[in-house]
């Protein structure tokens, strides 16, 4: 949408360009900027696109494997706002993954920085602020964590360890259920 100059609040826009959405483009480092970040957040408060979008997330989900890729995965791990509670409200498995919003916009400075963007820390802040304010208050699949999800706040943690923490609680739910992590 931004590509083609659409606005992101055009419902109608919105709804066409989730029905095109291509998989192979979602490698695309451009889907990684800050601009897309908050038409991202715009376009998933419209239900229309969230339930254009629901069945790709969910096959994605059971089944994360491309031919061109090897052996089929077992899983797939997916990280958004909603995966627990409307994507895969029965995963084995559910982590709600935070950080203060001051946390999150310093990694967020980095991350745009080291990619040659030129950021102001305030502005990335209130940009979190905003998406977070948009994200929560949305009518449909509105951020919050699962009843049954275990929250990782990673506030004082650094990336390994975030994944240890989130190792470890995968790895005893898969023995509560009798099965192995390796």
């Amino acid at each position: 949408m931004l590509a083609a100059g659409a606005d992101p609040a055009d419902k109608v826009a919105a709804t066409a360009a989730a029905r095109r959405v291509d998989m192979a483009r979602l490698d695309d480092p451009d889907l990684l900027t800050e601009e897309v970040a908050q038409a991202s957040s715009i376009v998933a408060a419209i239900p229309a696109v969230r339930a254009a979008l629901l069945d790709r997330q969910r096959q994605f989900a059971a089944d994360p494997s491309s031919p061109s890729k090897g052996p089929k995965p077992r899983g797939a791990v997916l990280d958004g706002r909603d995966i627990e509670t409307a994507v895969c409200p029965d995963a084995m498995v559910k982590l709600f993954v935070t950080a203060s919003a001051e946390i999150r916009a310093e990694r967020r400075l980095r991350e745009l920085r080291q990619r040659g963007a030129t950021v102001i820390y305030g502005d990335v802040l209130q940009d979190m602020k905003e998406r977070d304010a948009r994200d929560s208050e949305r009518r449909v699949a509105p951020l919050a964590a699962a009843p049954d999800a275990v929250t990782i706040d990673t506030s004082g943690l650094d990336a390994d360890q975030a994944f240890e923490q989130a190792s470890e609680i995968i790895a005893r739910a898969l023995a509560a259920h009798g099965m192995s992590s390796g």
